[in-house]
């Protein structure tokens, strides 16, 4: 569960806007060439004003899809249906799926239509447990006070290596977990008290304890408004946190990208990172 508002980033870097597919992007990659069905937007739902989807929102954009970006927090309607959607991310924020504010309520039921419909689903932290909630499963506190506050290693499961390799560690910002809901599959797993790290429901439905969307520029933002959170036991000292982020946010962005095509079903997507592009990703 995060405790801090994300920070934005800059229009060029993901927006509400559709990026067409064509020949190549500003950063001179090749956009993948898409069937037209793979065009409709994604629904993405935050939980904050100054909320950014970062990398994950960066994906959908590169592969040609809008971002349509809903608020319920605010009022926002969610949709009846997903079928002019490809599909929905909802990402994490300073709630949690136990609050019985009447939005959490709506959003955890909604679930229920992606479920439905089958239609590819992302639970990011907050939204992860918000998918095992709705499946009828504990969402809690750790007992002993621990939480996990910066990168922290994964361990992929036999089912998870099916999917796609997890990668070994990921940026975690959360004081809640969440058990495997029934019939849940999981995929990657840890040896902190956070033990559920990232499942799979049916056919189309995924959840994540960590964040794979995060960039530099959220860190930065997280981890230097949230000075006190620093000092909780479980969580890295602030140079770490960038530290670790230049070792290990290559790794992370090749795994999302694998991870996002095989979830969205899409074409490959041209230029996919190699090692060299890797390092470069790992500025980000």
């Amino acid at each position: 569960m995060l405790v801090r508002a994300e920070a934005g980033l800059a229009c060029d870097d993901v927006g509400e806007s559709h990026v067409q597919s064509g020949r190549t992007q500003r950063d001179g990659r090749a956009s993948p060439v898409l069937r037209p069905d793979a065009l409709k937007p994604v629904l993405v739902i935050v939980h904050q004003d100054t909320s950014n989807p970062g990398h994950v929102g960066q994906w959908f954009s590169r592969a040609g899809h809008r971002l349509d970006i809903r608020r319920p927090y605010a009022g926002q309607d969610l949709p009846d249906t997903l079928e002019d959607h490809c599909g929905a991310v909802i990402f994490g924020g300073p709630q949690s799926a136990n609050d019985r504010f009447a939005y959490i309520r709506q959003e955890i039921d909604w679930i229920g239509v992606a479920l439905k419909e089958q239609k590819p689903f992302f639970g990011v932290c907050l939204g992860a447990q918000m998918l095992a909630h709705h499946l009828g499963a504990r969402v809690d506190y750790c007992r002993n006070g621990h939480v996990e506050i910066g990168y922290h290693a994964l361990k992929t499961t036999q089912a998870g290596r099916a999917l796609c390799e997890f990668p070994e560690h990921a940026y975690q910002w959360h004081r809640e977990g969440f058990e495997l809901p029934r019939d849940g599959v999981l995929l990657a797993t840890s040896d902190s008290t956070y033990a559920n790290q990232a499942f799979q429901y049916g056919p189309a439905a995924y959840g994540v304890q960590f964040h794979p969307e995060i960039t530099h520029v959220q860190i930065n933002a997280w981890s230097g408004g949230n000075p006190m959170r620093l000092l909780m036991r479980g969580a890295r000292p602030r140079q770490r946190h960038f530290d670790d982020h230049l070792a290990h946010a290559a790794r992370v962005r090749v795994w999302l990208d694998a991870f996002l095509r095989q979830v969205m079903a899409t074409p490959a997507l041209p230029n996919r990172p190699s090692t060299k592009i890797a390092h470069e990703f790992a500025k980000s």
